[in-house]
């Protein structure tokens, strides 16, 4: 499980160094590719696998499942951090995501994703109101 909030640069060459409390699990492998909200999704290679095996089963006739796989798997890039635990985010990616310098890296549970400092920000800032509102009609039994 990926969890925090970690604020990490990008380097000249597109390189971001993954927060340490990630990189065992990202060591053997992991896969970034275009998020919703114009983030980057990071899987570890595992669970790319899994979630490639879920989107296998949708039908090819749906042209809503073709769009989104289109979509995601043409964006994705797999990898091994370096032992600095660098990884290098291709320029398509960064462009899409609106990387420049300053990144944020969340944990999202079974995700690492990468924001854009600002838009981070203004995403947080837009949806803190709605969060505190959820109520147990969304998520019955959970709190």
């Amino acid at each position: 499980m990926f969890l925090g909030t970690h604020e990490p640069r990008l380097d000249e060459k597109g390189r971001l160094i993954l927060p340490a409390k990630f990189r065992e699990e990202l060591s053997p492998g992991l896969v970034i590719t275009k998020g919703q909200e114009r983030c980057l999704y990071v899987f570890p290679a595992t669970e790319f696998a899994t979630i490639t095996e879920t989107l296998r089963q949708a039908p090819v006739t749906a042209k809503s499942a073709r769009d989104y796989q289109r979509v995601m798997f043409a964006g994705a890039h797999d990898e091994i951090p370096d032992r600095q635990g660098r990884v290098t985010i291709p320029q398509g990616l960064r462009t899409y995501a609106g990387l420049e310098k300053e990144c944020v890296v969340i944990g999202a549970n079974t995700r690492v994703e990468i924001w854009d400092s600002a838009a981070w920000s203004e995403y947080l800032a837009d949806r803190e109101k709605s969060f505190a509102d959820v109520s147990e009609e969304v998520f019955p039994g959970l709190f």
